[in-house]
């Protein structure tokens, strides 16, 4: 696949305001972290927890593209191969929840990850995904398999932990105001792709940060030829409707 080294100047507005939607968005959860911590909660998330680091990411190419830029050859050839790993996964699972569960079992921990310190080695310009999924119970309780083998006592166990949890929606552990918190990000990327390229391109962090690389894609994308950006990733073998969104 042809590699550009750097992204044009044209890419670089749409980047530096997603960059600063990142940096607002740390500041309000810090002080959401704060808060509650004043108020006696806790956030399960320490750093070298990685129990996270093996789920699926959705994200905008404005985002993939900002990651893209501050990677390695080498780390870029490896998010190249896993994203041949999440299309062939999204080809053989039967629906989201197996999609899911496969992701984490048999695909695992992004490649990003180092298994030696349990750091990002992208911590940077890891996409909001990434920055705003923690726990408000056991980080435990984020390990794949763990709530899936729960007996009933325990299940009902974590159920009355969620519901009596202030942080929660009620349903799972995840703490949903830092969630709620991020859509800022969501709509900055959103906007700037309407306005530099007239469409938005969102899909998995791992293709998309693959197609950034590819000349003949992001030719289309920024002219935006939504179709044909459509047909040069079916070409590249990095296309699939449920994982890439164009238009």
């Amino acid at each position: 696949m042809p590699r550009f080294p750097d992204t044009t100047s044209s890419d670089r507005p749409m980047m530096d305001a997603v960059a600063r939607a990142y940096a607002a968005y740390g500041q309000k959860a810090g002080r959401w972290i704060d808060g509650f911590a004043r108020q006696g909660g806790t956030v399960h998330c320490r750093s070298g927890c990685v129990h996270c680091c093996d789920f699926p990411v959705r994200c905008s190419l404005a985002e993939a593209l900002l990651t893209a830029s501050a990677l390695s050859g080498e780390q870029l050839d490896a998010m190249g191969r896993r994203a041949r790993e999440v299309l062939a996964n999204a080809k053989s699972a039967n629906g989201w929840d197996e999609y899911f569960q496969l992701h984490r079992r048999e695909i695992g921990y992004c490649p990003l990850l180092s298994r030696e310190t349990g750091a990002c080695t992208a911590y940077e310009v890891r996409p909001t995904r990434c920055r705003d999924t923690f726990s408000a119970l056991s980080a435990d309780y984020c390990r794949v398999g763990t709530l899936e083998n729960l007996n009933r006592r325990e299940t009902a166990e974590y159920t009355r932990e969620v519901r009596a949890n202030p942080a929660t929606d009620g349903l799972s552990h995840y703490i949903a105001p830092l969630e709620d918190l991020s859509e800022p990000i969501w709509d900055t990327a959103a906007r700037a792709m309407r306005q530099e390229w007239g469409m938005e391109v969102w899909g998995d962090f791992w293709v998309l940060t693959t197609l950034t690389q590819d000349e003949a894609f992001m030719a289309a994308v920024r002219a935006g030829q939504g179709a044909k950006a459509t047909k040069r990733a079916r070409a590249l073998g990095l296309w699939n409707a449920e994982i890439v969104e164009i238009g």
